[in-house]
């Protein structure tokens, strides 16, 4: 976004608030995104995500007879092309694991800058999980729980550089921050990411997080594939 020849994200934006809808539309727009439409409630958000087919739906939870939860497992289900960023004034815990559960890659809550909005758009459209500070570390947490007894299974078998950026991932590092630590080009992690999710038949990096974990590779590597 914003150099010459690079494709804009579009975006779109779901909120039963017109004012803040709108306002929200407007400074994206202003920021070089390109807002493809606005939606006011989860049934309409499907129909025109259906149409539109943006990059990135900025999802509120609280749309009235519907959640937003909903709307994101539909759209999720439906578009695997198409990321959900849920942008909510809530901060539950149970909100956001639903949300995560659902299909979102990312939270952020509506008390975050436009700056952060920005920029939390741009790497949910790169393929980042994005959660709002404290967030991140409560969605690997119940993630840990819920692979307490994972199911034994036969695991794909990945190369030890694979093994080495999945670990970090799973630490909440972003790809340019593994780059740094691994010593490799940003193209070069962006492949072995793109690589592990074929391999592991996984669509982003909240679900290469969760396997990552439940494999045990969130800690040092004494067990990691190979």
């Amino acid at each position: 976004m914003g150099d010459a020849g690079d494709p804009m994200i579009s975006v779109m934006v779901v909120d039963d608030h017109p004012i803040w809808r709108d306002g929200v539309a407007r400074d994206l727009t202003e920021r070089g995104f390109e807002v493809r439409a606005t939606a006011p409630d989860a049934s309409a958000a499907v129909r025109i995500a259906r149409a539109v087919r943006p990059d990135v739906v900025l999802m509120d939870l609280n749309l009235g007879a519907e959640s937003g939860v909903t709307a994101t497992g539909q759209i999720t289900g439906e578009l695997p092309e198409t990321r959900v960023l849920v942008l909510s004034a809530s901060g539950e815990h149970a909100d956001v694991l639903e949300a995560v559960k659902a299909g979102a890659s990312g939270y952020l809550l509506k008390s975050a800058s436009v700056e952060d909005l920005v920029d939390a758009v741009t790497r949910t459209a790169a393929g980042d999980a994005v959660f709002t500070p404290g967030l991140a570390g409560l969605v690997l947490g119940e993630y840990r729980r819920m692979a307490a007894d994972p199911e034994p299974k036969d695991q794909p078998r990945l190369t030890d550089r694979e093994t080495d950026v999945l670990r970090l991932v799973a630490k909440g590092m972003t790809a340019r921050q593994i780059a740094t630590k691994l010593v490799l080009s940003h193209r070069t992690v962006e492949n072995h990411v793109q690589s592990t999710l074929r391999k592991l038949q996984l669509h982003n990096r909240v679900e290469l997080a969760r396997y990552a974990i439940e494999h045990g590779l969130d800690a040092e590597p004494d067990g990691a594939p190979q």
